[in-house]
């Protein structure tokens, strides 16, 4: 994948506009994971453009049936999911609350599949908004229908990278992740022949100056107190340990076909600016707005168009600094080895999100040391080694990354549990 000529077909490419549904009303919408940040942000902007969208069917795994009964009674969806079988008699009684005496409800799918039917149900645009890998069979089923994919499911193409590759159509994909959206922006100013580099903005995350022995003994607390960003609890902590920088780093080399060398990470405390593209005549490309997701959203539901007012712009008259620094890798180690994964490819990056999803967990659980969450993926990853040939490039299948999966997982709470032993004997 290391070409940036102009005939490469990058999944996200801002110059073509995938279109299935070829109509001039309102969008036809599925939300995934709805009752999350991104799924409770994106209901916000599709309340408020009634005009231009529809929402069809809402898919949430099933822990806040009280908000996805009014999700759909407010949306009038036809279809809700639920991943947990065992709330439907719970969901079906609080749809009954929410709709009026004799009023139909929608229709109740439920299961670990109930995602990946509605997304590919009949619409224009699926958003999937879930969190971790589960996502992958919900994205390939997307794509697979012929969908346009709003993506804010990093995961998904991070640990089936070749199988999205094989279904997606060029431009199918619009990212949803704000530093992409940004690079994505940021592309539709130039020729893809005349791009340098791209540079991945972090804010830093809680812990930014912090040297590696100063976070020995940070606390789930410190680690979940991001300084711009309202997120859940995952992905606040893979932002505070950098994990998350190197999963888009990952994710931008798949969706541009731009070379891991010329991807570059840059530490921006104030999230103003959300990723940059800098070209051949020296000419860097900054998208930039206050700290919200619902611009990201926006442009993932509404490319090529632009929603007015999606979130909030900049106030020029305060004054306001902008500073940028290099990337701590000493400290946060997690960017290099997210690319060493990516360039490994195949089940490689599937097994480092696997551990580190893992290993946040028990950080979360007090079962581990917030330094332990990235040595432990280092152990697992190495372990793992380099992926055979039959479980990289176009060859790998979705059993392949299951099999990796499980395997990281299961090596990983290993690790984590001897740590604890030997943490406890010493005590």
């Amino acid at each position: 994948m290391g070409g940036m000529s102009d005939s490469a077909s990058p999944l996200a490419d801002p110059h073509l506009v995938f279109d299935p549904a070829g109509s001039d009303g309102p969008r036809d919408v599925v939300i995934l994971g709805s009752t999350g940040s991104i799924g409770t942000q994106a209901i916000d902007l599709v309340l408020r453009n009634p005009d231009r969208f529809t929402v069809t069917a809402l898919s949430a795994a099933g822990g806040r049936v009280g908000l996805l009964a009014e999700q759909a009674r407010q949306l009038r969806v036809r279809t809700v999911a639920v991943a947990r079988e065992d709330v439907v008699p719970a969901l079906r009684e609080a749809l009954r609350a929410q709709y009026a005496d004799g009023e139909p409800l929608p229709e109740i799918l439920a299961g670990p599949d109930a995602a990946t039917q509605v997304a590919a149900s009949p619409c224009h645009t699926v958003l999937n908004g879930i969190t971790g890998s589960i996502g992958l069979a919900p994205t390939l089923a997307a794509l697979e229908a012929g969908r346009t994919l709003a993506l804010a499911n990093k995961e998904s193409l991070i640990v089936g990278g070749p199988l999205v590759k094989a279904l997606a159509k060029p431009g199918q994909i619009i990212p949803v992740d704000s530093e992409h959206a940004a690079l994505f922006q940021g592309l539709a100013a130039g020729k893809r022949s005349d791009v340098r580099k791209l540079v991945v903005t972090a804010s830093g995350g809680p812990f930014r100056g912090r040297t590696k022995a100063d976070l020995a003994h940070v606390t789930p607390e410190d680690a979940l107190a991001h300084p711009t960003w309202a997120m859940g609890p995952v992905i606040t902590v893979n932002s505070a340990t950098l994990v998350n920088k190197g999963l888009e780093v990952i994710e931008a080399h798949l969706l541009y076909d731009i070379p891991f060398e010329r991807i570059e990470v840059v530490v921006h405390p104030q999230s103003y600016v959300h990723s940059m593209v800098e070209f051949t005549d020296g000419s860097t490309l900054a998208q930039a707005t206050p700290p919200d997701m619902r611009g990201p959203i926006a442009i993932g539901l509404g490319w090529p168009e632009r929603i007015p007012d999606a979130a909030p712009a900049f106030d020029w008259t305060k004054a306001s600094s902008w500073e940028f620094f290099p990337l701590d890798t000493e400290a946060f180690p997690s960017v290099g080895l997210a690319r060493h994964v990516g360039e490994l490819a195949g089940t490689a990056p599937a097994v480092f999100n696997a551990a580190n999803e893992e290993c946040v967990d028990a950080f979360l659980n007090g079962a581990l040391p917030f330094n332990g969450i990235m040595d432990t993926v280092t152990k697992v990853v190495e372990e793992h080694g380099v992926p055979s040939t039959t479980t990289s490039g176009t060859s790998l299948t979705v059993a392949d990354v299951l099999e990796a999966e499980t395997w990281a997982r299961a090596r990983a709470r290993e690790l984590t549990a001897q740590a604890t032993s030997t943490a406890e004997a010493r005590a």
